[in-house]
């Protein structure tokens, strides 16, 4: 592991107090690791500076190592922040900086939230909004310019009411600077200080840090929360450069409410860019206000995402209406891996008024349409209610309901989770790649309440099965009024493959001694017997298996099928170690399983085990 210290690792004590437990995530400026605070007794965050390379010249060493310091002590300045990762302290261990940091127990980054769940809500991205402009702000009034806004610097963590995702922090000050405040700028000249595509052009182009530049980046984080990719994303570094001085961004298609938002505060010349108090008008007008100091950070319960756990105002009564809204999504971490064949293998501003009189009309939009995936086929509540009407409505293609364990094929009109899909059964998973799996349901005592509470209630029923899996979503399919007899007085819900197939059943519904076509329905404590290197077999946990899947990691975009088959046992070792889950060390070592599937998805994702070193078999010599 590159590292300020050849000796950083799971295990070592910092300064004499802080006990490593395990890696959290990285950047280009370090590593941010799990400590557990001995004095203390209570878990704190710590951030190291890291080098690629130990002989890194003098120079920038003392750069890097002033750059940490200065982000402590900008962050420090905010403690106490609502909406900043709060800095307790600043010190040197064998000679390099140690940033003691709040833990956010929960937290889950924009970008892998978005990543693993799909894009936000509209009225959603404008709380997130609201939350990240606050912080900017009191940096702002102290002089303070982050330069690094983007969605992995973002955190959403449960709140004290539960709400998984309540709670918004900015972190990461790390090329934060004071302009004005006669400090050294630890930057080479040469070097293009921030991240490509989330740059203003003003800053691309050269130009000094300002808060006007710190909103277009927030303008980018944004567009990438509710559109799912950032407005100039490209396919290198230097084209996203590029894209952000040249181009336009790419047209929303998502944004809803926030879209004219969007445009002003990403507008490339920063005097007709949004300010910071218009930003704040333009994102509160798409919040329904609330009382009290709550106004800015609480979105109206119909504009919430459907994994807030909340149900969707009712739509407007008619014939054939349809509710479309964000998806139902999973809060897996990430999924399998590649290997040959088709089984598993080893390894821009507007007037405030005009802008404000848009944002208006928008809103109405966005609450009649947020907060569910899909409720199917929706008419008025004088149709008559007969067990003949098809269950779903007619444009899910369904003649009978839904049963436990039906696997289904969904066929999406605008591409994969857009439209309302038509569905199919697929009779005993026999095809070899259904989408996904019936593996609940969510009784209701009325087809109005089906809509309104299913969707939360599918959420909830299938969320452990869903930890458990590495790349799938939750979508409720709701029964239509005229259905709701037919469909059994229930939703549906549906676990689907969130870039792909699942390539078989799910869960319990998986008999043991099959064979697994693919990694994607592979799941976490699930105990292998591995025959060859492509043929792994799904045995009890009560008898002897050869490895026991503990997590799952994700290869990066530049890694080919063949080289993932000989990189993913390393990938695994340090990002899934079994050390971590209590095996000993000397005893046992990762595995890993890698598979097409993710690698025809995109998604890269490894599965990770752990064996026995000497290649014997394990029976209840688990931790």
């Amino acid at each position: 592991m590159p590292s300020g210290s050849p000796t950083s690792g799971v295990g070592r004590v910092i300064a004499g107090r802080y006990l490593l437990l395990n890696q959290l995530g990285g950047g280009g400026m370090g590593h941010v690791w799990l400590a557990h605070d001995r004095r203390l007794a209570c878990e704190v965050a710590l951030k190291e500076i890291v080098f690629r390379d130990l002989d890194t010249v003098a120079e920038e060493r003392e750069s890097r190592v002033a750059r940490a310091r200065a982000e402590a002590r900008h962050a420090a300045g905010l403690r106490g922040h609502p909406n900043v990762v709060t800095v307790h302290d600043v010190l040197e261990h064998e000679g390099l900086p140690w940033i003691v940091m709040e833990y956010v127990a929960g937290a889950v980054d924009l970008r892998d939230l978005v990543d693993q769940r799909g894009p936000l809500a509209p009225a959603e991205g404008a709380r997130v909004g609201l939350a990240v402009l606050d912080a900017l702000t009191a940096g702002h009034e102290r002089g303070v310019m982050h330069r690094d806004v983007k969605p992995a610097n973002i955190l959403l963590a449960p709140d004290r009411s539960g709400s998984p995702y309540g709670r918004v922090l900015l972190t990461d000050y790390g090329i934060s600077v004071r302009p004005d405040g006669g400090e050294t700028r630890y930057t080479m000249a040469s070097v293009l200080v921030g991240t490509s595509g989330y740059l203003a052009p003003e800053r691309a182009t050269g130009g000094p840090p300002t808060a006007s530049a710190d909103l277009f980046s927030l303008g980018c984080t944004l567009y990438h929360a509710v559109e799912g990719q950032g407005p100039f994303e490209r396919e290198s570094h230097l084209a996203q450069v590029t894209a952000v001085v040249m181009e336009e961004p790419r047209p929303a298609v998502r944004a809803g409410a926030l879209g004219p938002v969007l445009a002003a505060l990403l507008a490339k010349d920063p005097a007709e860019r949004l300010s910071a108090t218009e930003a704040e008008a333009a994102l509160s007008g798409i919040i329904t206000p609330q009382a009290e100091s709550y106004a800015r950070t609480q979105t109206d319960l119909g504009s919430q995402p459907p994994w807030a756990g909340v149900a969707p105002p009712p739509p407007p009564p008619g014939p054939g209406v349809q509710d479309f809204g964000p998806p139902v999504a999973s809060p897996s971490v990430g999924p399998s891996a590649p290997s040959a064949g088709s089984s598993p293998a080893r390894h821009r501003r507007e007037v405030p008024r005009v802008l404000r009189a848009v944002l208006a009309v928008s809103l109405g939009l966005v609450l009649a349409l947020g907060g569910v995936w899909y409720a199917m086929a929706h008419r008025t509540s004088t149709e008559d209610t007969t067990a003949s009407a098809p269950p779903y409505g007619s444009g899910v293609g369904l003649a009978e309901p839904l049963k436990d364990g039906d696997c289904v094929l969904a066929d999406w009109p605008g591409g994969r989770f857009r439209g309302t899909p038509r569905l199919r059964v697929d009779a005993g998973c026999v095809g070899g790649t259904p989408d996904g799996q019936v593996m609940a349901f969510a009784p209701a005592g009325s087809a109005d309440e089906a809509r309104k509470t299913g969707p939360a209630r599918c959420e909830e029923r299938t969320r452990e099965i869903r930890e458990r899996l590495a790349d799938v979503r939750a979508v409720a399919v709701v029964p239509s009024p005229a259905g709701f007899r037919a469909a059994g007085r229930r939703t549906a819900c549906l676990v689907l493959g969130a870039h792909g197939p699942v390539y078989g059943p799910l869960g319990a519904h998986r008999k043991l001694g099959s064979s697994f076509i693919d990694t994607t329905n592979m799941q976490r404590r699930d105990c292998l017997r591995a025959r060859t290197n492509r043929d792994a077999q799904l045995v009890s946990c009560t008898g002897a298996y050869d490895e026991k899947v503990l997590g799952f990691t994700r290869l990066g975009s530049d890694v080919t099928l063949p080289e993932a088959r000989t990189e993913s046992d390393a990938a695994c070792a340090k990002d899934v170690p079994p050390g971590d889950y209590g095996f000993d060390p000397s005893v046992y070592t990762a595995g890993s399983w890698t598979s097409e599937g993710p690698w025809k998805s995109g998604t890269h994702f490894v599965v990770c085990t752990v064996r026995r070193q000497n290649g014997g078999t394990m029976e209840g010599d688990e931790p």
